[in-house]
């Protein structure tokens, strides 16, 4: 008797995590349709379900075709540079590029990418630089903060020697793409 309640509890287990990430997907799908659809979209007389998914994606699609032509390079560096200036917007929408790693140089929240020692097993992590800090016997540490993965806002901020990391010619926001794919992106460092 405990082998049939072993193996019924094992394939129902088995069958729900199979269905789970489906089942997810299907219901975020359909409140998706249903609020985009409750804008209006479904007295069209051409209107049919899925019509509001396909012209968000549309619309995606749409606006990465254009910001990959010179043209397009252009305008969004003006829409940029006016959002930026925005009263009280502004610097939301600055500190969410920062967040996002597409802030560069000193002044963003991340400055670069290093590889720091883990704990235990002489491993290696991704780190990335938020400040240079002086400590009162005078020696010179870097503040890293070292992001969890796939969640990258999770993780912990360490004070470490320079020379204890490793420099790697990565782009902040290449590292944190990499990061939220928990490791499932091409990735080339120099280090």
């Amino acid at each position: 008797m405990q082998a049939v309640i072993r193996h019924f509890t094992t394939s129902l287990l088995a069958g729900l995590v199979a269905i789970l990430p489906i089942g997810g997907l299907i219901i975020t799908i359909a409140y998706l349709e249903s609020s985009i659809s409750g804008a209006g979209l479904t007295s069209l007389p051409f209107y049919f379900p899925g019509l509001g998914i396909l012209l968000v994606l549309l619309l995606i699609y749409l606006v990465g075709l254009v910001l990959t032509t010179f043209a397009g390079k252009w305008l969004w560096q003006r829409i940029d540079r006016l959002l930026h200036r925005l009263p009280a917007l502004g610097s939301l929408y600055a500190t969410l590029k920062q967040i996002l790693g597409y802030g560069q140089g000193e002044d963003a929240m991340f400055q670069r990418c290093v590889l720091v020692p883990a704990a235990n097993d002489g491993a290696l992590e991704f780190g990335l630089v938020t400040n240079s800090v002086t400590l009162a016997d005078g020696s010179s540490q870097l503040a890293v903060f070292v992001p969890g993965s796939p969640n990258p806002t999770s993780g912990r901020l360490i004070l470490i020697e320079e020379a204890r990391t490793r420099a790697i010619e990565l782009p902040v926001s290449d590292a944190l793409r990499t990061l939220v794919a928990a490791g499932k992106t091409e990735l080339k460092l120099d280090a």
